[in-house]
């Protein structure tokens, strides 16, 4: 049974964009999806719960026994789609929220020279005849798009 659970986890690990400091949001958007698609994300939706003791009910050690599971497979899902240069400068957590806390506060401000950048580029392009109109509108609704992933909404009277 532990083979069968590998080879969908390395496969939709293998299909999430690599961090690289610059795609956080996207990056967060993907792993959350895929996580919660496996059904690993416990750990990121719930505290670390209380230690097992004698007088713990069997519902209490189920649960405790399965965030334990999501965590450790959080942080290896997290970890493996990171690019090598920033996995350095992350610490190593014991908890797969803390450890995509971290991550956020970290690079978030690099999300958001991004989207500078991305309104800057929607503000000032001009058609210029040297490719089609349609063409044209389809690159202002990607931009648009990726905005949006970022948390800045653009209104379609706006684009028009």
């Amino acid at each position: 049974m532990a083979y069968d659970s590998a080879i969908p986890f390395h496969s939709l690990a293998s299909s999430v964009t690599v961090f690289n400091g610059l795609n956080f949001s996207e990056w967060r958007e993907q792993v959350q999806f895929h996580l919660g698609v496996m059904d690993l994300d416990l750990a990121l939706l719930n505290d670390k719960p209380a230690a097992i003791t004698d007088s713990s009910s069997a519902d209490e050690k189920s649960f405790h026994k399965s965030w334990e599971r999501s965590n450790r497979l959080s942080l290896m899902f997290m970890r493996i789609n990171i690019a090598n240069n920033i996995k350095s400068t992350i610490p190593q957590t014991e908890s797969a929220r803390e450890y995509l806390k971290f991550v956020e506060e970290r690079f978030r401000s690099a999300d958001k020279s991004l989207a500078g950048t991305l309104m800057a580029e929607l503000t000032t392009m001009k058609f210029d005849g040297l490719r089609s109109m349609q063409n044209h509108i389809i690159e202002m609704a990607n931009i648009a798009a990726r905005l949006q992933t970022l948390g800045m909404k653009v209104d379609d009277s706006f684009l028009v």
